[in-house]
């Protein structure tokens, strides 16, 4: 094989992690200073153009909220949600565990299998259960992150036959962390290294004092731009123009999403759909997250605000064209590379006037007055 035909290969095989990445975290309930689990997403895609939905169930199926590609009609395929029983779902994808010859166009089927885990699931367990009866091959290959109302978590390390689970009540700490490689995979393959060390550098202050909040997760982690190989902050840094390479927050991240769960129940008790609605939040930044707003969104019919829906054309989202906007500015070069430069000053200034400035206390007081009313405190 020629040295031109491996380099073509190997640029396809970094072109689909760039298009299907993302970071991501599990935190128990003991590392949360209100003792709720979490699971959080910084969602990485080509496909930047994001909506939130509810999705009613039917036929004995569980009704949902969940993060959508805007193009998704139907709805058929879910990167993140809800559900009314308690039970959460997320993904990244691996590049290190896939063990077959199943061709591309048989693959990249999480979307799919996250939506039939959301309408049918309500505990971990289920998930498991689920993975063990899904047809083969499953089509995927990616680590899911789920919770559910009893305090329990986990990633599941799947690909098209088989999965590894790493259960969060046998993590150091009560954390996982995950990207695009996953832990039981093939060693030094993959993608997001240095994401992960970004992360649980980022994270290991607050776990270490049982301080994970998502305004953690959505204001510092995917709104920071700190490179451990290269033990820099560059958000605060002199340089105005910075590669976007490695850091959590990037070109193509189209969502922050935290889902905030209830503090554990007992074995013997049933979570109501009132009762998830009540004490379940998906804190959401929509659209590239150093320029988000954080919305709260509910597992009801009225759970989602009108701005975050698909109801403008094409199934867009009136925020995700807002935020779009503002990452357009932030990477304002429309020749040659231009989307790998990032305009710092347009997210930290000295004018104090950055949308990084700007928006984290917005969303901080959000925060607040939503918390504030759920718990009364």
């Amino acid at each position: 094989m020629s040295k031109r035909i491996i380099l073509f290969l190997c640029c396809i095989v970094f072109g689909l992690a760039e298009t299907m990445a993302c970071t991501s975290a599990i935190i128990g309930a003991d590392a949360n200073p209100y003792g709720r689990p979490l699971l959080w997403k910084n969602r990485d895609t080509s496909t930047i153009d994001n909506k939130v939905e509810y999705v009613k169930g039917s036929s004995g199926e569980l009704s949902y909220v969940g993060l959508f590609n805007a193009d998704d009609k139907k709805l058929e395929q879910a990167w993140m949600g809800m559900n009314e029983a308690g039970f959460a779902v997320m993904n990244t994808a691996s590049y290190n565990i896939k063990d077959d010859n199943v061709p591309a166009k048989d693959m990249d089927k999480e979307g799919y299998l996250m939506a039939i885990a959301l309408k049918n699931c309500k505990t971990v367990d289920d998930f498991a259960s689920l993975l063990e009866k899904l047809p083969r091959p499953m089509g995927v290959e990616a680590n899911f992150g789920v919770i559910d109302a009893y305090g329990n978590g986990a990633f599941f390390e799947t690909n098209n036959h088989s999965y590894i689970r790493h259960d969060l009540k046998d993590a150091p700490d009560h954390v996982l962390i995950r990207t695009n490689y996953s832990h039981s995979g093939r060693p030094d393959e993959g993608f997001g290294f240095v994401r992960e060390a970004n992360a649980c550098h980022l994270l290991s202050p607050y776990i270490k004092k049982g301080e994970v909040t998502p305004e953690l997760l959505t204001e510092t982690l995917s709104r920071r731009f700190w490179h451990d190989l290269k033990k820099t902050d560059y958000l605060e840094g002199p340089d105005r123009w910075v590669i976007d390479q490695d850091f959590i927050p990037r070109y193509k991240s189209t969502a922050t999403v935290v889902i905030e769960g209830c503090r554990p129940l007992e074995a013997n008790d049933s979570p109501t759909p009132d009762f998830v609605k009540e004490q379940y939040i998906m804190w959401t930044g929509l659209g590239y997250p150093p320029c988000s707003e954080i919305m709260p969104v509910w597992c009801s019919p009225d759970g989602v605000d009108k701005s975050l829906r698909g109801l403008g054309k094409n199934g867009h989202s009136e925020m995700g064209d807002i935020v779009k906007a503002r990452r357009d500015e932030v990477f304002p070069i429309r020749k040659g590379n231009g989307e790998k430069y990032i305009d710092m000053k347009k997210l930290f200034n000295e004018d104090g006037t950055g949308y990084v400035q700007v928006l984290v206390p917005q969303n901080l007081e959000t925060y607040r007055k939503i918390r504030e009313k759920r718990d009364g405190k």
